[in-house]
């Protein structure tokens, strides 16, 4: 049985066989735990610590200011449960937007269970937020500010560093989920002013299970997990394998940034060309990681997943894929609950061929054709 053609990279990317070979070393043989006192120990150590160098020179970040976690969900529990739960903390609002994703939205949504405010912030029909609208949310009661640098769903790239510059205004902090940015757009900490950043591994071509947090000297936010205290506060052995995965993940990103943008436009525009079919893209059309295409099909009210044999893709995030509710993506840029559903999101990227979008566009062209031909 052959497999469908992969194009739901915004889950998760192929493991890159370069990473794996980074890997591969300290899975067997340097099994060590890099808290150890001994050669073993101290091998693993120096494992990891060339991975948070790699980590750090994608970012311009300061090598003691990466924090290895399992991934960006753990990132973002621990960048807004340990700001709001810090030591003389007196601020108690966040801010966030309504198209963040759910392990920050339920976060913060905890967090108001417990005593803190929650402000929402809605985001204009591309899914970019009005700036406007973001500055009359805040004031100085806001401890953070969070919001995505690439949106996991709909690929809009917000302007972080304009953001920022509204945060600390207030003396509020700028938290990014960089899961879907991470290793495929520029970020700068420094110059977009960035406080605290979630990353991941598996995103860009690295391995699942292993992310980092980014904390701007003097930030201080209190531990998520208790124990040791490795990590700066982030307690658990460190899995040496993968965090060397991300290491190398970060850094064959930062070579092939321009190249992996470029086979993403020339992939999106291929795709784009070849559908027949009327479709719409939702999400800012230019504003965006090329890597990602949501569309919907005017006339196309069913969801459609099921209907495109051939094809691994997604009607929404992988995490809400479960639910079988509408994308709150989808729904916040205003779209019906039934186009909702019926919006398709493709994902591709380094390993992704000419041939298989060639091949999805006249898949992705039939299985509208049929649904239309349905409705009648």
């Amino acid at each position: 049985m052959s497999l469908p053609i992969y194009l739901d990279y915004g889950a998760t990317t192929p493991l890159d066989p370069a990473v794996a070979a980074a890997m591969e070393p300290w899975g067997i043989d340097g099994f060590g735990n890099p808290h150890s006192a001994h050669l073993w120990g101290y091998h693993a150590k120096a494992a990891v610590e060339v991975a948070r160098e790699q980590v750090a020179a994608l970012i311009n970040a300061p090598v003691e200011s990466i924090a290895f976690t399992s991934g960006a969900t753990e990132s973002n529990n621990w960048a807004l449960k340990g700001l709001l739960t810090a030591p003389g903390q007196t601020r108690r609002r966040i801010v966030t937007l309504a198209t963040e994703h759910s392990s920050v939205l339920e976060t913060a949504q905890y967090l108001a269970s417990i005593g803190a405010q929650l402000t929402i912030v809605p985001v204009r029909s591309h899914g970019l937020v009005d700036l406007g609208d973001l500055e009359r949310a805040l004031g100085e009661d806001v401890a953070v500010v969070s919001v995505m640098a690439v949106n996991n769903e709909i690929g809009v790239v917000q302007d972080l560093a304009a953001i920022a510059a509204l945060a600390h205004a207030v003396g509020a902090v700028f938290h990014v989920d960089a899961a879907q940015g991470f290793g495929k757009v520029p970020i700068n900490v420094e110059a977009m002013g960035i406080d605290l950043m979630s990353i991941t591994a598996h995103k860009i071509y690295g391995p699942k299970g292993v992310g980092a947090l980014y904390r701007r000297p003097f930030t201080v936010i209190a531990p998520l997990l208790h124990g040791g205290g490795q990590e700066d506060g982030r307690s658990g052995t460190l899995p040496t394998a993968l965090i060397a995965g991300l290491g190398a993940a970060a850094a064959i990103a930062g070579q092939r940034m321009a190249e992996d943008h470029a086979h993403a436009v020339m992939l999106r525009d291929r795709l784009l060309a070849g559908l027949t079919v009327q479709s719409q893209i939702n999400g800012h059309p230019d504003r965006r990681w090329p890597g990602n295409l949501n569309l919907s099909f005017p006339g196309v009210a069913v969801p459609l997943i099921q209907h495109v044999p051939g094809l691994a893709i997604s009607s929404g995030s992988a995490c809400a894929a479960v639910t079988g509710r509408a994308s709150h993506v989808l729904t916040a840029l205003g779209l019906p609950e039934t186009q909702a559903k019926a919006s398709l999101r493709l994902g591709f990227g380094r390993f992704t061929t000419a041939a298989e979008i060639d091949t999805a566009a006249t898949l992705l062209n039939a299985a509208v054709q049929r649904k239309l031909a349905e409705a009648g």
